[in-house]
């Protein structure tokens, strides 16, 4: 394929960009390439292509007018270039130019296309009604080295078993630790897939990377984790999350997926109200999918635990949420330990609050026991230390 500037120009986003970023990484397997219209139709029958499970149609469907205009004036054989960023991201040769309904696309993702469910309406607002099918290039692409990685780790320990476990960590509790540390009782390498997300209401993925680095380094046994970047995009989103994830950690040569017991997904899906989980629509994907606990900090046990193990009940237990973790975080209030670890509650702070004290050396003299020198402290150095004091219980 070469480039023109008489090639006629489609604009995406970043969720576009990294969907089909995936595809050319081969990391959608048995998804291959766009789907035409007769495919579509045929993955939305049976939720099948190849005799395996995908959810949805793989298409390119960008929204707005100008896309519309272009897609609606397509020719097959035609070769156009498709903008990411202002930017030449790649180049395709038309195929086919199609029909879709975005608002039965939404109910495929999603489960409904009621617009008030978190997502729809962003997702919607980014589907066009006309979808482009043909082979694409990507253009100036760096390589994905992530499979690499996980092979070189394999390697290192002669790792038989491999479990995939996707997580946000937004940002990183004590029921995430409990779950990494009980997947890595019964696997030789655990692989992390760090969602990155587009949403500012998250921490940033710098923030949760280095979060979860300064637990697996400090509290885990050496060359027995890798964390691997995961763009979260739109085609991981609803009750179909899960089938997506045993697709990606299969083409990463994962040969076991956990989830959390409380993952949306899961919780979403059900089949006449039967007892069968999504788990069960996966069909041909050649990997183990195990359901973690869900866990809990019980006051009567005083430790963490399995809600299936312990027997005394909501009014003791108290819950990993972690939308209301990180607003005590964005508000500025250390959480207690029970429901992070002091070091990482530290980390997030000191960077989503730079420079909040005026005089930090004052306080930090005036409230902590000293040595009696003369030191400088960071922020995170104030953090920990204050913690210790929150944690002291003669008065209490």
């Amino acid at each position: 394929m070469t480039l023109s500037r008489k090639n006629k120009t489609l604009l995406i986003d970043k969720e576009a960009a990294a969907a089909l970023e995936l595809l050319k990484d081969g990391l959608l397997s048995p998804v291959e390439s766009l789907m035409n219209k007769k495919e579509s139709e045929s993955v939305l029958k049976t939720g099948l292509i190849n005799g395996k499970s995908f959810p949805f149609p793989f298409i390119l469907a960008p929204s707005g007018k100008i896309n519309a205009e272009v897609l609606r004036s397509l020719q097959k054989g035609e070769e156009i270039t498709i903008l990411f960023d202002k930017k030449p991201f790649a180049s395709l040769i038309v195929d086919e130019v199609f029909h879709i309904d975005p608002r039965d696309r939404i109910k495929h993702i999603y489960g409904t296309d009621d617009i008030s469910h978190p997502g729809v309406m962003t997702t919607l607002n980014r589907l066009g009604s006309l979808a482009v099918s043909g082979e694409y290039t990507l253009l100036n692409k760096s390589s994905n080295t992530n499979k690499q990685k996980i092979q070189e780790a394999k390697k290192l320990i002669n790792a038989k078993h491999t479990t995939a476990l996707v997580m946000a960590g937004n940002p990183l509790h004590r029921a995430h630790e409990k779950l990494i540390r009980q997947t890595l009782d019964s696997t030789d390498l655990l692989v992390i897939f760090l969602l990155k997300p587009y949403s500012e209401s998250n921490l940033s993925f710098e923030i949760r990377k280095e979060s979860l680095e300064f637990f697996i380094n400090n509290f885990l046994t050496k060359n027995h984790v890798v964390v691997v970047p995961l763009e979260n995009s739109y085609i991981f989103a609803g009750y179909n999350e899960i089938i997506i994830d045993a697709v990606v950690a299969k083409n990463y040569g994962c040969n076991r997926l956990t989830i959390g017991r409380n993952h949306a997904g899961l919780g979403m899906f059900y089949d006449c109200n039967s007892n069968k989980s999504i788990i069960d629509k996966v069909i041909g994907i050649d990997i183990e999918i195990t359901v973690a606990s869900e866990y809990v900090y019980c006051d009567k046990c005083t430790t963490l635990v399995s809600k299936n193990t312990c027997p005394h009940g909501q009014h003791h237990q108290i819950s990993y949420h972690s939308n209301s973790i990180l607003e005590l975080l964005e508000l500025g209030i250390l959480p207690p330990t029970i429901l992070m670890r002091k070091e990482i509650s530290a980390v997030v702070l000191s960077k989503l609050h730079p420079n909040r004290f005026k005089n930090l050396e004052k306080i930090y003299y005036d409230i902590l026991p000293s040595k009696g020198l003369l030191e400088e402290h960071t922020e995170n150095d104030f953090y920990l230390e204050l913690m210790k004091l929150y944690q002291t219980t003669s008065l209490t």
